[in-house]
């Protein structure tokens, strides 16, 4: 069976981390571009992380530069999002997706519709 699953979401207080994990079953995301997206109530699901399927590229959203880190270990089929100084406004559902489309060297895609494949979300809250 194939899927993603999003594991690690959970509630902390500003300033905490967290690490998400995407793991995938069913295939090997060696040759996939992977995004991780969030989405709060009320707004558009947006890219805040992805990384190229060889892991040399990586984009990051303004709002998370510098704070938080995409990683990925080809051992464990796994993707990480390293989350930390973080905001109430980092509160949302986490997701992340893969893209099998080819790019030019250096792009890395950040738009939702450039992925196809999508975990079903882990909830981060950041709360005092």
């Amino acid at each position: 069976q194939v899927q993603l699953v999003e594991s690690g979401g959970g509630s902390v207080q500003p300033g905490g981390s967290l690490r998400l994990s995407c793991a995938a079953s069913g295939f090997a995301l060696d040759y996939y571009y992977i995004g991780w997206f969030r989405q709060a109530p009320g707004k558009e699901r947006e890219g805040i992380a992805c990384i190229s399927n060889s892991g040399s590229s990586t984009y990051y959203a303004d709002s998370v530069k510098g704070r938080f880190t995409i990683s990925r270990d080809k051992t464990k089929n796994t993707v990480y999002l390293q989350m930390n100084s973080l905001k109430p406004e980092d509160t949302a559902i986490y997701y992340c997706a893969t893209s099998s489309t080819k790019y030019g060297l250096g792009y890395v895609p950040r738009g939702s519709y450039e992925y196809h494949y999508w975990g079903q979300g882990t909830q981060v809250t950041v709360s005092s």
